[in-house]
């Protein structure tokens, strides 16, 4: 792609979404999100790139002010932000997961409790179809394979958790990227 291209593109980006600043996204696909997301109006209020077909509740309290890959850029995904959500640098959603920050109260299902917001820390890459519950903290470079289910904190970090409820199955050597994803 031109200089020129990448300049129109990233202008025309900005346009949209002004917080957002990924150079990842633009380019020519960013036209499909405009229009689902801008002019058709699904996952409008989210300030940031969002599949048509994710669905991004309360996108106030994700913090995703940190360079990360966007929440809801891959298809399918459900992102529920009632209960705030921190994501750190070079986190990755992969396509279809859920993380979802809000819990029914055990005792009066028509009450929500107060949870801990959930917390991805530096690197973590949740892959397809996994679900992150409330409460949970995941520490740097934590790998979430397709279809597991978060239930509770893994602070350790350097590991990769599978399972329904998630334990880890295998730890690894730290992250050696440089950041970008």
């Amino acid at each position: 792609m031109s200089k020129f291209t990448k300049h129109i593109w990233r202008a025309f980006g900005k346009v949209f979404y002004p917080h957002f600043h990924n150079d990842v996204f633009i380019n020519s696909t960013i036209l499909k999100y405009i229009f689902w997301q801008k002019i058709c109006g699904i996952n409008r209020s989210t300030p940031w790139p969002v599949h048509f077909t994710s669905k991004v509740i309360a996108p106030e309290l994700i913090d995703n002010n940190s360079g990360m890959r966007a929440p809801g850029y891959a298809m399918g995904c459900y992102i529920d932000g009632r209960n705030r959500i921190i994501i750190e640098q070079g986190v990755i959603v992969g396509p279809k997961v859920s993380i979802i920050s809000k819990n029914h109260n055990t005792e009066d299902y028509n009450q929500y409790s107060n949870d801990s917001p959930i917390i991805l820390h530096k690197h973590c890459w949740l892959a397809c179809g996994s679900t992150v519950l409330a409460g949970v903290e995941l520490g740097e470079h934590t790998i979430v394979a397709a279809g597991a289910v978060v239930t509770k904190s893994f602070l350790q970090g350097n590991c990769i958790l599978a399972g329904c409820p998630a334990k880890i199955i295998k730890t690894i050597p730290p992250y050696s990227g440089n950041g970008q994803v």
